[in-house]
């Protein structure tokens, strides 16, 4: 009858044990490792040996005038300093993270905002945090949304309120502009009223922009018909009404770019109050980094002081 074998199953080590057998491994002496980690030999040595329990194997050879870390010591040494290393890792992750404006912030942004505001916001995150490692992501709003929702994205630059239980952080108001071509009869005016809006024919976003469902908005409130063609990118629509397609509107961030790709078009403003959009941040209310980012939006109302646009302080 043969009798059942038994094993012996280590138990996981400690990180102290960790650390005191790594520090013998690199010494080669229990009295300068002890030293070296700032504790006493004896509780130095009892480590090791705690380890070699946990283990159930022999690590070092005690001799009266030096140690001997055994071979399959030296691989568990390679362990050690690798288990040591990571968790020196992960905590000074932890701790760059309590640093505001360090690490990734990955940051989304409407196509009708980012290629007016962002050089803004980059030289900002550039001159003022340097340590921020910012990613931008330009898409449509119901993408920005989602991926807030899923953690993809951090924070959102985009037309307020968010809504979807988000926290808003308004930055500025920003007026919408009718754009036409030179030789039409409102072009150069600034006091235009709404209703001018039923006389004529005006281009519109492709669906999924919010500018569209603002402009559409604005034309539903005056009893409007927008015109049937539709465009990806304000940059199309603009070129649109230089062919003589009709007019758009645009906010006002977007026209000194956007005409000036168009020779000849005029901007025209509205009588007051007129139409516009609010624009600001918006994040999880579940977010570690709220107080962050209420400071990071101080710091972009006043970069942005100097667009056509009214700040809005907190």
């Amino acid at each position: 009858m043969s009798k059942a074998r038994t094993t012996r199953t280590a138990r996981t080590p400690s990180v102290a044990q960790l650390r005191a057998f790594a520090a013998v491994a690199e010494h080669r002496h229990f009295r300068e490792a002890a030293a070296g980690l700032r504790m006493s030999q004896p509780a130095l040595s009892g480590a090791v040996a705690a380890l070699e329990e946990s283990l159930g194997v022999q690590l070092v050879e005690r001799t009266t005038r030096k140690v001997i870390i055994t071979p399959l010591g030296e691989r568990v040494a390679v362990h050690a300093r690798a288990v040591l290393g990571a968790l020196n890792a992960l905590t000074e992750e932890v701790e760059s993270s309590r640093r505001p404006f360090t690490g990734p912030l990955h940051l989304g942004v409407i196509p009708t905002i980012a290629p007016y505001l962002l050089p803004t916001v980059l030289r900002l995150a550039r001159d003022h945090y340097p340590d921020l490692d910012l990613h931008v992501h330009e898409e449509r709003t119901h993408q920005l949304l989602d991926g807030v929702a899923t953690g993809r994205l951090d924070l959102l630059l985009l037309a307020l309120p968010a809504g979807a239980g988000l926290v808003d952080i308004p930055l500025y108001d920003e007026d919408f502009v009718l754009v036409t071509p030179p030789d039409h009869e409102l072009a150069g005016r600034h006091d235009v009223p709404r209703d001018v809006l039923l006389d004529l024919d005006v281009l519109l976003l492709e669906e999924g922009h919010c500018l569209r469902d603002q402009a559409l908005d604005l034309c539903r409130e005056v009893g409007a018909e927008p015109g049937a063609t539709r465009a990806a990118g304000l940059s199309t629509l603009v070129q649109l009404v230089a062919g003589g397609l009709g007019v758009t509107l645009l906010p006002a961030t977007a026209v000194a770019v956007e005409t000036g790709r168009a020779a000849g078009l005029s901007a025209t403003g509205f009588s007051a109050p007129p139409p516009g959009r609010r624009i600001g941040l918006a994040h999880r209310p579940s977010s570690a980094r709220t107080a962050e980012y209420e400071r990071f939006a101080e710091s972009l109302r006043e970069a942005v002081a100097e667009l056509p646009v009214r700040i809005i302080r907190p």
